[in-house]
């Protein structure tokens, strides 16, 4: 069993004046051997790939009232110590598992105010208010 037939699970086209006979067809118990093998090792290669992206992969969870940095990229140009993202913005509402409500400011109403997960990155410390110092004379 060629690699490709492996692959697609279908017999190769030949040219017309190379038929395949009976004995080289595919159904024989060597290839289907071949193609158990084939499946046995492809299935171990993809949990083993899938264990080594789930090490580094974690959930992220937002809670209601969460400060959050939404990121953006930037739209032309290279901007290499550039700000990576706005905010902070407080988390609103849960509208689904991958899914959350912003409070933009008004100057940002023109964008829709849910953003999927991966656009969010949580903020270290919950912001606080400046104070405005009364000018002394």
């Amino acid at each position: 069993m060629a690699p490709f037939e492996a692959l697609v699970w279908e017999e190769v086209r030949t040219p017309p004046n190379r038929s395949n006979s009976e004995s080289e067809s595919p159904s024989g118990p060597i290839c289907r051997r071949a193609s158990e093998v084939y499946t046995e090792n492809l299935k171990r290669a993809r949990s083993r790939q899938k264990s080594y992206s789930d090490r580094r992969r974690r959930p992220l969870v937002f809670e209601e009232g969460d400060h959050v940095y939404l990121r953006v990229s930037p739209m032309k140009g290279v901007h290499r110590f550039g700000h990576r993202g706005v905010g902070p913005f407080k988390i609103s509402e849960k509208c689904g598992p991958v899914a959350y409500r912003l409070e933009l400011p008004p100057r940002l109403a023109a964008v829709h105010d849910i953003f999927h997960v991966s656009q969010l990155k949580k903020c270290p410390r919950v912001p606080r208010k400046r104070l405005t110092h009364p000018k002394f004379d």
